[in-house]
């Protein structure tokens, strides 16, 4: 019993790292599925809108960039801005 709660213990500890490693997303390379699983507050519907303002803009070379996407406010843009990589 005192070794599952030890194993417990040490997959609750770990958690949050693991989970903000898994959820790091780069915006340049990513499909919009994968934005959309990584980030919090995007759905589908704004994942692809990040897709279809890359390609017809290019690559976004700012975090800040993000903001000019349909949809994409400050707030999202905080709440996301660890997870968000440009390369």
């Amino acid at each position: 019993m005192k070794n599952i709660r030890h194993l417990l213990l040490v997959f609750l500890l770990s958690l949050p790292f693991t989970v903000l490693a898994a959820g790091a997303v780069n915006i340049n390379t990513a499909d919009a599925q994968t934005i959309a699983s990584s980030l919090t507050g995007i759905g589908q519907a704004k994942a692809e809108a990040i897709v279809e303002y890359r390609e017809a803009n290019g690559l976004f070379r700012s975090v800040e960039d993000l903001l000019q996407v349909k949809g994409i406010g400050e707030k999202t843009l905080e709440s996301n801005r660890d997870r968000i990589r440009l390369e």
